[in-house]
C-alpha cells in the first residue's frame, strides 16, 4: 500500500529526530510511540538465526530497554535513506560509533554500514522494522574495546544473561 511522498518523508524526519534525541539522552524508549501495538522488529544474529520481538510493548522492553544496555554514547547516525512511497517502505543506512577513540584518536566504529527496512502503517508509525547488519564486525568492535577495558559492567552483565538464558524476551526464530 503506498501512501503520500511528504508523508513518508515527514516520517523519516520525526524518526531521525527522536533517534537523535534517544542517543543524546541515552533513553531509548520514546521510540515505542513510533510502532503499531502489533508491530515486528526483528534482526539477524548471524549463523545463529533471528531475534524477533513482537508487539510494541515488547520492542520497548527488549529492544529499546534492555538491548541498549552497555551501549551508553553510541551514536546510530543514519547515512542515507530509501523511500519508497508506493510500497509505504523505507530503508535507512546506518553506522554505529562507540564513544570511545582509538590510538589515533578516531572515534572507535563498525566498518561499512547497517540497515533498517521499515513497513509504513500510516499515522507515523512503523509496522515492521528488519535491522540488518555484519555480526562479526560488531563481535570485533566489541572485543576491541573489551581488550581495551571499555566495556562496562553493565554490558558484561546483559551478555551473561544471554549466556545464563536468562535474557528478558530472549528468543530466536
Amino acid at each position: 500500500m503506498g501512501y503520500p511522498r511528504q508523508e513518508m518523508e515527514e516520517m523519516w524526519r520525526r524518526w531521525t529526530a527522536a533517534n537523535e534525541a534517544a542517543e543524546a539522552a541515552n533513553d531509548w524508549t520514546g521510540l515505542g510511540d513510533f510502532y503499531t501495538e502489533d508491530a515486528h522488529y526483528a534482526w539477524t544474529v548471524g549463523h545463529h538465526g533471528e531475534f524477533a520481538a513482537r508487539g510494541r510493548q515488547d520492542i520497548i522492553d527488549h529492544v529499546l530497554v534492555f538491548e541498549m544496555i552497555g551501549f551508553e554514547g553510541w551514536t546510530y547516525p543514519y547515512e542515507k535513506v530509501v523511500i519508497d512511497d508506493s510500497r509505504g517502505e523505507v530503508v535507512g543506512y546506518w553506522s554505529q560509533v562507540t564513544p570511545f577513540t582509538d590510538e589515533a584518536g578516531r572515534r572507535i566504529q563498525t566498518n561499512g554500514l547497517g540497515c533498517s527496512w521499515f513497513r509504513y502503517a500510516g499515522d507515523f508509525k512503523w509496522s515492521e522494522q528488519m535491522d540488518l547488519f555484519d555480526v562479526d564486525d560488531v563481535q570485533g568492535v566489541l572485543k576491541k574495546l573489551n581488550r581495551l577495558g571499555l566495556l562496562s559492567d553493565a554490558f558484561k552483565a546483559r551478555q551473561q544473561r544471554y549466556i545464563d538464558g536468562t535474557a528478558p524476551g530472549s528468543r530466536f526464530v
